[in-house]
């Protein structure tokens, strides 16, 4: 059989013969080529159109397409719908999750004046329904007959979604469905509009940033405006955790973002931290968060405490002493019960601010011992730790003694903090009581 080259373009028509070869060589313009598949020239793509590629057998098209041209390609976002496909079976091997058929009522609506639908969440036999300013309930694969008294019954019914009832309250998610956290029946989510947030339980909605955070919550979540409201539930701790602001906070619009946590067993918020994830969840017993685009694990054993992010923060305990709140008093000492390698950081009342306090250290020598008699930090006694308050006050017009030589601090209450320092982060540090001895001022 003999060969004869040809150079084919794009441009021309060559007729061969049955005894012609057709050899394929590099591509010279790639700009000439409708579509290239690969930068390499020695790259190919042919498709047959005969049946098994034999010669002069039956061609095959792509066959007819059936197609339909819409003058009105517009787009309808209805914002408080829900849709829903065909069922699974996963027993029978039936799965319609991808069918939705117009022919049937596969729709639900709700008011839409309380706006769009932002979360979904199905418990039980129930769908709960959160828009920006409601939240609502619907029965699933049920439906409400009432009796002639006007009481519901559940009957089973061929309705997917049916009646939907709304829960008490003018409450809603707002935009912000990044702030649901739920465990067992209790559900908890950020209403931004109203700068609060709530629980959905069986009792209902009730506001939990009223348990002695009415300001604070009023104050963060009218100052983020679009920042994320980040909510999780702590399995492990057995707390609601929402972080204000997130990440972004620090760059955007200069708000400070804030983490704290709600505890059922006190009715209060307990803690606030120092990092801001993107996103919170909890996993057999664990906690994890999402930061960056990375996820970490808390409560782990294997870093310091307190660290987070592969960044160390210094823990602290704020506390308010306020015995006989209409009497001027003179706070004299600060006492704790609890581990060692605390300080107290600062104490002021409504007067006066004392001198800090070190952490207690062990003398292991007549020096240390030495030491220890001149310099402000805690002392130990039967495994209780105290120190005297040293006046850190400036002085005043006409005072006499001031400062350190006057022992310890005058004022109607008085705020302490104390604070574990990043270099003791590596063990439990336990504090169970403070205590402050005062006396009545006789002036």
């Amino acid at each position: 059989m003999s060969a004869s080259p040809y150079t084919v373009t794009l441009s021309e028509a060559v007729n061969l013969t049955a005894t012609d070869v057709l050899v394929f060589g590099p591509i010279e313009l790639f700009t000439e080529i409708p579509r290239v598949y690969s930068s390499d020239p020695s790259d190919w793509y042919a498709e047959e159109a005969r049946i098994r590629g034999g010669y002069n057998n039956t061609n095959v098209d792509l066959g007819v397409k059936a197609y339909l041209v819409e003058d009105d390609a517009s787009q309808n976002n209805r914002f408080n719908s829900m849709i829903y496909s065909g069922v699974f079976n996963s027993r029978t091997g039936v799965n319609n999750t991808n069918q939705f058929s117009v022919a049937e009522n596969i729709s639900r609506s709700v008011d839409p004046s309380y706006g769009s639908i932002q979360k979904l969440y199905a418990e039980d036999t129930n769908l709960i329904i959160f828009q920006e300013l409601k939240v609502s309930k619907a029965l699933i694969d049920k439906d409400a007959i009432y009796t002639q008294e006007g009481q519901p019954l559940q009957a089973a019914s061929n309705v997917v979604i049916g009646g939907i009832v709304p829960y008490a309250g003018e409450y809603g998610i707002s935009t912000n469905p990044e702030s649901f956290g739920v465990f067992g029946y209790r559900k908890y989510f950020a209403d931004r509009t109203k700068n609060l947030i709530l629980r959905l339980s069986q009792d209902g909605i009730t506001e939990i940033s009223m348990y002695g955070m009415i300001d604070f919550f009023r104050d963060n979540l009218a100052g983020a405006g679009s920042l994320p409201i980040v909510g999780g539930y702590d399995m492990h701790n057995k707390q609601y955790i929402v972080s204000i602001g997130g990440a972004e906070g620090n760059a955007k619009n200069g708000f400070d973002p804030e983490t704290v946590s709600f505890d059922e067993a006190v009715k209060g918020w307990t803690s606030r931290f120092d990092y801001f994830p993107d996103a919170i969840g909890s996993l057999r017993n664990n906690l994890y968060t999402y930061f960056e685009g990375e996820i970490w694990q808390h409560y782990s054993t294997s870093v310091n405490r307190a660290q987070f992010y592969n960044t160390t923060y210094a823990s602290s305990v704020n506390l308010v002493f306020n015995p006989s709140p209409s009497v001027v008093k003179n706070f004299n000492t600060i006492n704790y019960e609890g581990s060692g390698g605390w300080i107290m950081e600062s104490l002021s009342t409504d007067q006066d601010i004392a001198l800090q306090i070190s952490e207690y250290q062990l003398p292991t020598t007549l020096a240390d011992l030495q030491t220890s008699l001149f310099t402000n930090n805690f002392k130990r006694k039967e495994n209780k730790y105290f120190a005297n308050l040293l006046n850190l006050t400036a002085v005043q017009q006409g005072e006499v003694l001031f400062g350190q030589s006057v022992t310890g601090v005058k004022g109607f209450t008085s705020e302490v903090k104390f604070t574990v320092p990043v270099a003791n982060q590596s063990a439990q540090r336990e504090l169970f009581a403070v205590s402050s001895e005062f006396n009545r001022s006789s002036y």
